[in-house]
């Protein structure tokens, strides 16, 4: 199999039909010709041209449907890979999969604290070159490098204005050219949503909200079928949502933020003061490891634990009193509830259906269902890799 820089031989056509089968798995000419508005033999010559590649494989007749039955094409999965990359603000976690989203390489977790760390972005760098060295893959053979990550963001630019400064330029730009591999970074919420769009819950909606459940609390936004950026670019900040005006302090600034009340780094911190107040449970203190603590909060509270259900359900009703503006704002048909704490998804439900019975117009509530993913923790992994996909069709490294 040839490969050139990452990509495919030759045609902006070529590139949009492997982007396009990594979506849709499999499609005939006929549809291909279709959707690209190109006729039928150009597709058929791009398609055969993908087989010598490598990058395309016959994946059979399509079922019969009265007529002659088509035959399907599908991606080569190991024709390419590509580097995904979920952070948050306590760690990063790296894996390598191939077009049909499977692992190739061990997951890796870094600790990599994002706030007030100078070295993090350095980390982060020598972490990526390390971990590919490690998996053996060629990085000719990595299409990309996607990156989920807290903050304010700028995807077109590249730009990171709260975490990870590459010294005022490109963060994008920063980590290609450190890591030899082109790189894309966008919001963690905006890059699940995109998972879920794709290949979770939310597959094909073109009106949907998705909430990021993590040490934060996110929001990404698909309108018409895209994410919504806003005016620039940072829509999407439901954990400033103002909860109320003597609350506790969030980092923002500001008092009764949302994630200052109700995130996973929140409860996390609840239950250390609990445990040390002498509260009835089966979790142990880990004496400031908030992110052990979550994670094994979440454990203990769908094991049945009084104290860890009576955290998650105070921090489900405010949740749910956020819900109950985003609602009257946007009148969602669905709203999924993804990321980290999807794992208490079903706990969860029960305190935003009672917030959202106390505070929504009962007109608007009705029209909007609460889902939970499927794709849980994996889906800004997942994300990460749609958004080296959906930037496939442009120059790279």
């Amino acid at each position: 199999m040839e490969l050139k820089s990452s990509g495919v031989k030759g045609s902006w056509l070529k590139n949009m039909i492997v982007k396009r089968l990594y979506f849709d798995k499999a499609m005939s000419c006929a549809g291909l010709s279709q959707l690209f508005d190109k006729s039928i033999p150009s597709i058929t010559k791009a398609i055969n041209e993908l087989i010598k590649e490598g990058f395309v494989v016959e994946e059979g007749y399509a079922p019969s449907s009265g007529g002659r039955r088509p035959l399907m094409y599908a991606i080569n999965a190991k024709a390419m890979y590509i580097l995904s990359i979920a952070m948050d603000q306590l760690s990063s976690r790296l894996q390598l999969i191939d077009l049909q989203n499977n692992p190739v390489a061990d997951l890796l977790t870094v600790d990599i604290k994002l706030h007030n760390n100078k070295q993090a972005l350095p980390t982060l760098v020598n972490s990526i070159n390390d971990y590919i060295e490690a998996s053996g893959i060629p990085k000719n053979q990595i299409a990309g490098t996607g990156i989920g990550m807290p903050g304010f963001i700028n995807a077109i630019e590249g730009i990171n204005y709260t975490y990870l400064d590459a010294g005022g330029k490109s963060l994008s730009a920063y980590l290609t050219e450190a890591t030899g591999i082109s790189t894309y970074i966008d919001n963690d919420s905006s890059l699940i949503a995109l998972a879920e769009q794709k290949f979770g819950i939310a597959k094909a909606q073109q009106e949907v909200m998705v909430i990021n459940l993590g040490w934060g609390i996110g929001l990404g936004m698909i309108i018409d079928g895209k994410i919504f950026r806003g005016y620039n670019g940072f829509a999407g900040e439901l954990s400033h949502i103002p909860l109320s005006d003597d609350g506790a302090l969030c980092t923002c600034g500001k008092r009764g933020c949302l994630e200052a009340e109700a995130s996973m780094l929140v409860v996390a911190e609840q239950a250390e003061d609990g445990i040390r107040k002498g509260r009835v449970t089966s979790l142990k203190t880990t004496k400031g490891n908030f992110k052990q603590m979550g994670d094994a909060l979440m454990d203990a509270a769908n094991h049945g634990d009084q104290f860890a259900l009576e955290l998650l359900s105070d921090a489900g009703y405010k949740i749910g009193k956020a819900l109950a503006i985003l609602i009257h704002i946007m009148n969602p048909a669905n709203i999924v509830l993804s990321g980290r704490g999807a794992k208490v998804g079903k706990i969860l439900l029960a305190p935003i259906q009672q917030a959202l019975h106390k505070y929504c117009i009962p007109r608007l509530a009705s029209g909007t269902e609460l889902l939970i993913s499927s794709l849980g923790f994996d889906a800004e992994l997942i994300g990460a890799a749609v958004l080296v996909m959906e930037n496939f069709d442009k120059e790279r490294v």
